[in-house]
């Protein structure tokens, strides 16, 4: 199997550090300064002695430190010894690691620890797909571009449903700017992998840098629907909201009522005691159905699974039974059915019921792991619905130009 990851750097956003702290030496800021300059042009190789000297002279700059391991794991790509390759990927780690304990908090240090292998070793299987895939990787850290395109399309020719092959191609042209041909091949990658997320976020990223907000946030969206429970997609949606100055609606539920229960009869009902009593009847609703899921009626719905697990079923419904009992509390009290409750909990919980999106944003906002075993087969049926929840409760509307 074929694990690639020397691009995952390359489509984020600019790296744009913070200001250096004062220094004496006003070398060394120059240096940092050429160094960034020429990290954003994608010239990881020559940027990488300038960062090295830079880390040697001060070894507390995080932010020198991310650039100096993101060139480094560059270079490795360009190594044919595969030991030397992986020993340079473990101590580009390190040096990631040390940049998070003294305060950094980039978005690029994040995605590679989370993508590097901790031994530093990429696997490569001996079928000739994967050795021009390697090839092609090998020239793309070398900027040879022309060449990394001949690899990465040999590879299509030998599987024609490769989607990391037709990925780098677009990363190829991408970083030849040539952005026609990148936005073909981002959109050939995503039809061969529609529930893989990078093309979608790299998509993002470049249409981005061009100022297509809009089209961008579509992209992100898409990453997150593609693969939700991956922080790497979250975090590029959250890069596009930082990019537009605005913020993601945290869209979360804290019940403030639990009902546990230990065998047929036995329940234990834990209420907030600051609450209304409006809001104590409505989550006590929730917590009662809940309740009766880890009984029977999970084993019914759910026959072929030996073992009770929280499932979108089962909190799709105690949310349902909450929103029903706030609303038939209103009907009691005579209050117009365009009413909305005061409460910010109770609010969502009714704005969500009423839009028919409960079950989006347990999949999306709530899950657990329970839950998210039933993610795959609802997008499969619901994949407008989840971006529609997204684009209407999450991620504010693109600025208009």
């Amino acid at each position: 199997m074929l694990i690639s990851i020397s691009t995952i750097f390359l489509l984020g956003l600019a790296f744009v550090p913070p200001a250096p702290s004062p220094q004496d030496d006003a070398s060394y800021k120059a240096e940092r300064r050429r160094a960034f300059e020429l990290f954003n042009k994608d010239l990881h190789l020559q940027a990488l002695p300038v960062f090295a000297e830079l880390a040697k002279k001060n070894p507390r700059d995080h932010e020198v430190l991310v650039g100096l391991a993101t060139c480094m794991i560059s270079h490795a790509n360009t190594v044919e010894d595969d030991q030397a390759a992986a020993a340079e990927r473990v101590r580009a780690r390190e040096l990631l690691l040390k940049a998070k304990e003294l305060g950094s908090t980039s978005m690029l240090m994040e995605n590679l620890l989370q993508t590097i292998p901790v031994d530093g070793v990429l696997i490569y299987a001996s079928t000739p797909q994967d050795q021009a895939m390697r090839a092609g990787e090998a020239a793309f850290g070398r900027r040879d571009f022309p060449e990394a395109i001949r690899q990465y399309s040999k590879v299509l020719e030998l599987d024609p449903k490769n989607y990391s092959a037709a990925l780098f191609i677009g990363d190829t042209y991408f970083t030849e700017k040539d952005f026609a041909q990148a936005a073909v091949w981002y959109e050939r990658a995503i039809q061969l992998g529609p529930n893989r997320e990078t093309a979608y976020r790299y998509y993002s990223d470049m249409l981005t840098r061009q100022g297509d907000m809009a089209k961008a946030r579509t992209m992100a969206i898409r990453a997150v629907i593609a693969e939700p429970y991956n922080p790497i997609t979250w975090r590029g949606l959250q890069a596009w909201a930082r990019v537009n100055q605005l913020q993601l609606a945290r869209m979360h539920m804290d019940i403030p009522n639990s009902v546990t229960q230990s065998g047929e009869k036995n329940l234990t009902i834990n209420v907030d005691p600051a609450q209304s009593k409006e809001a104590m009847g409505v989550w006590l609703s929730y917590g009662l159905a809940r309740a009766a899921w880890s009984g029977e009626k999970f084993k019914k719905v759910f026959p072929q699974e030996r073992e009770y697990r929280h499932s979108l079923a089962e909190e799709s419904d105690a949310l349902t039974s909450a929103a029903t009992v706030w609303k038939e509390l209103n009907e009691a009290d005579k209050k117009p059915a365009s009413t909305l409750p005061g409460d910010p909990l109770l609010l969502t919980l009714v704005k969500l019921h009423r839009s028919g999106m409960l079950e989006p944003y347990v999949l999306l906002n709530a899950a657990d792991a329970g839950i998210a075993q039933d993610y795959e087969a609802y997008r499969e049926k619901n994949r407008a619905k989840l971006e529609e929840y997204l684009s209407t409760f999450v991620v504010p509307p693109a600025p208009v130009k």
